[in-house]
């Protein structure tokens, strides 16, 4: 499951699962939903509908963009055993996280790991996918109509 999961790294995220045969739900706004399920999303969730930490449907990874709650609420979320991944969001959250993961991890057995983005890491990987057209990217918008709408 993917919290945040119409932008960027939600995008490239669901098409690198999709090539290993992982069904993958991502969690977004109603705008994005169309465009999810057209590169690969099983499942959508509009968050301003549904919050899928009281679904009562546990997923055994989390990837989370947005890291907009709190911890506890993530950890009734996903399956015992498993992990959630936090790549960026609310400092206070992620400082959260970061203090009462080896708690949750000793009293529930979740695993929780906060993620510091490294530049260029793993750059040939990804090159080798964008050149096979195995990921393409998303493009939302045109900053440059953008611009030109704001003069």
């Amino acid at each position: 499951m993917i919290n945040g999961a119409g932008g960027g790294v939600g995008t490239f995220a669901v098409q690198i699962a999709r090539l290993y045969g992982v069904e993958v739900t991502g969690v977004d706004s109603a705008g994005k939903l169309n465009m999810m399920r057209s590169i690969g999303f099983g499942h959508v969730i509009n968050y301003k509908q549904d919050d899928f930490t009281k679904s009562g449907k546990s997923y055994d990874l989390i990837l989370d963009v947005k890291t907009n709650r709190s911890i506890f609420d993530y950890t009734r979320a996903f399956n015992r055993n498993r992990i959630y991944v936090s790549v960026g969001g609310n400092l206070d959250r992620l400082l959260q996280a970061l203090f009462l993961r080896p708690w949750i991890s000793v009293f529930s057995k979740k695993k929780i790991e906060i993620i510091a983005l490294k530049p260029n890491k793993d750059l040939d990987y990804l090159n080798e996918l964008f050149e096979t057209g195995k990921i393409k990217p998303v493009i939302d918008r045109h900053y440059l109509r953008i611009l030109i709408n704001c003069l």
